[in-house]
């Protein structure tokens, strides 16, 4: 779509950080509205962010993703400090630490593997009987997801574009003129309609006659606890179990703790649940020895992932004009700048940004083409 055919109005359902990213990209060769359901920007999994930056989080396409994020984000001053983030094994998880480590040093060569001495040493409440050792990113970085979902709503505010909050999408209907996107503010015309709504894509798509692409939001629990007496964890990185059966990290004097819970749910505004808190301190005290002793103001958010754990970006080929951006899942302030800048692209036709394909990053990997049954591609329910 050059520019000679390329589109004057777009529509970006959702304000999280993917939807206000590609709505600030776009915006400098569009006319961009973003509509968001909720009174606030970044309400749901954007606001509830663990607000790392990690290189070799996700799978091997995410991870891509991130690399290509860095220097967006280092650029856009988001970064608060550089935090590291260290994975743990037991003692028995030797072999699997190792193969964690050999995977993660191929894309980000500054990974280290450490021995159970060295964690004992970066985070002293790990004993070194308890642990094989563990795989540690010295580079990852706290970031400042409030100011990054911030900077990208003055950046297409700046350029012309609009948000309109408060309103919830009712109709995304097609005609020969384009889209008419009706919602409980007002009805709005656009060449090309984004659904960026985050838990709800599948919703979305159903306001504009599609079926979805199965998508599951999944609740993630988290809560602050306090350091043990007389330690400093100021200068701890993130500290991440190997089977995921929990996180930490140092927050602002305290601890924030996660049963790093993956739990299937229905889109909603989350909240957590008692029993997720419970297992998070009892897991976190029987593999490091710290004391949780009371978990203060948990919350919820939920996680969305595509099928394949992948994000998704792309025009579904079912209804033309209407493009998918959903599934970051837990990745959302790493990838979400370069998924804007990818998306542009797309939108214009152009080709792939360079330094993405030398990451062996496609538009095919990200398709929503991926997930339908292609005797029905040309369907609409």
């Amino acid at each position: 779509m050059h520019e000679s055919s390329q589109p004057k109005k777009v529509i970006v359902i959702g304000g999280g950080i993917a939807g206000l990213s590609l709505a600030a990209s776009v915006q400098q060769w569009a006319e961009v509205t973003v509509i968001e359901r909720e009174s606030q920007l970044g309400y749901h999994a954007s606001g509830r962010s663990a607000a790392l930056f990690s290189e070799t989080y996700g799978n091997a396409l995410v991870r891509a993703l991130s690399v290509a994020s860095r220097q967006a984000i280092l650029d856009g001053g988001f970064v608060e400090h550089t935090r590291g983030a260290l994975h743990f094994g037991g003692p028995d998880d030797g072999q699997a630490i190792d193969r964690m480590a050999g995977e993660q040093k191929a894309l980000v060569p500054g990974v280290q593997r450490l021995s159970a001495v060295e964690v004992n040493a970066l985070v002293p409440s790990i004993a070194p009987e308890r642990t094989c050792g563990g795989v540690y990113e010295p580079d990852a970085k706290d970031i400042d997801t409030g100011k990054m979902v911030q900077a990208q709503a003055a950046a297409l505010k700046a350029a012309g574009g609009a948000i309109v909050m408060s309103s919830d999408v009712l109709e995304i209907a097609r005609g020969a003129d384009g889209f008419r996107v009706t919602t409980t503010t007002g009805t709005y015309g656009a060449d090309i309609v984004v659904n960026a709504a985050g838990a709800w894509v599948d919703v979305v798509a159903g306001r504009a006659g599609l079926s979805g692409l199965g998508f599951r939001p999944k609740r993630r629990t988290a809560f602050l606890f306090d350091t043990p007496e007389g330690i400093d964890a100021r200068k701890w990185p993130l500290v991440v179990d190997l089977h995921e059966r929990f996180y930490f990290k140092p927050d602002a004097g305290r601890l924030i703790g996660s049963l790093a819970d993956e739990t299937d749910s229905e889109p909603c505004d989350a909240y957590p649940e008692d029993i997720d808190v419970a297992t998070a301190a009892y897991n976190i005290e029987e593999a490091t020895g710290l004391v949780v002793g009371r978990p203060q103001t948990p919350w919820a958010g939920l996680r969305t992932f595509s099928p394949d754990r992948s994000p998704v970006a792309g025009f579904d080929p079912r209804l033309p004009g209407f493009f998918w951006l959903g599934g970051q899942g837990g990745y959302g302030f790493q990838v979400s700048l370069t998924l804007a800048r990818l998306s542009s692209a797309l939108m214009r036709g152009d080709p792939i940004p360079a330094d993405l394909a030398d990451l062996g990053v496609s538009y095919d990997a990200l398709s929503p083409q991926r997930f339908l049954d292609p005797s029905r591609a040309a369907e609409t329910r």
